[in-house]
């Protein structure tokens, strides 16, 4: 399973989230505490919103504890708000068109989690993107492709909504492929104006989120990125997250009950 971590609020470098915390994003890809596997060391990416509509975009298939340049821009880079990861790949080959975050105009994904039967499933769904965004589709990940299934539904308009949607077409999905659905799908993405996640799983294995209210703004992470456990709150399973103007606003995330039934 993969790491990441976003944050949103006052600027900050980089650094401070992902290389300089004790547990930080860096760490994380080579010591992580709560994933299946310690080493997540098939690529790492960031994405950052400044002064454009969208966002910068750094990725590389080398692990991140061993690229030097990562910890040069994020020593230099100061954003409100960005998103970071580090992959431990369940599905596509390690390249750079895999690694995550995703862009899309002004929208940024990223995400841990895997589709199960994904290549029994992987043609239909992308068969249903309409063929703009089917033009967009560079990799060969589910992630990916669960990024683009939820700008198909109207993330625009209701990301709410289209995570929700897009969670239900693959429940859909795999049922008509003969398939009992399984997903994981810890996720977070922005439009470069507010910061969203998703913690959901069929099952009762979500992949871990925390959300920290701090002076300077909020973050969302796969693991604290210090020891001050009191700062960090679980974010429960089945649960969508906002954190925007007003604040963080945390809501259920219940996809239909016919398609995919949350486990708590």
């Amino acid at each position: 399973m993969c790491r990441w971590a976003a944050y949103r609020g006052e600027a900050i470098f980089l650094e401070d989230i992902v290389s300089a915390p004790c547990h930080s994003l860096v760490a994380q890809s080579h010591c992580a505490q709560e994933a299946k596997t310690a080493t997540n060391g098939d690529g790492f990416g960031v994405a950052w919103y400044g002064e454009r509509a969208e966002p910068g975009l750094y990725r590389d298939i080398l692990p991140a504890w061993s690229d030097p340049n990562l910890r040069h821009v994020c020593r230099q880079v100061r954003s409100h708000l960005f998103l970071a990861h580090v992959r431990a790949s369940t599905t596509g080959a390690t390249s750079r068109d895999n690694c995550h975050p995703f862009v899309s105009g002004n929208w940024s994904f990223m995400h841990n989690g895997q589709i199960g039967g994904f290549e029994h499933i992987r043609r239909r769904l992308e068969n249903s993107l309409p063929d703009h965004l089917y033009a967009e589709r560079h990799g060969s990940t589910d992630s990916e492709l669960l990024f683009l299934t939820m700008l198909a539904e109207g993330l625009d308009r209701d990301p709410h909504g289209a995570a929700l949607r897009a969670v239900n077409r693959v429940g859909e999905t795999a049922r008509q492929a003969g398939i009992d659905p399984f997903l994981r799908f810890t996720a977070a993405f922005s439009d470069g104006k507010s910061l969203y996640a998703v913690r959901y799983a069929t099952d009762r294995f979500a992949p871990t989120l925390y959300l920290s209210a701090g002076a300077r703004g909020q973050s969302l992470v796969s693991e604290p990125l210090d020891e001050e456990s009191g700062s960090w709150r679980p974010v429960p399973a089945g649960s969508f997250v906002k954190v925007g103007a007003a604040g963080v606003d945390v809501s259920p995330f219940t996809p239909a009950g016919d398609v995919l039934a949350v486990v708590a």
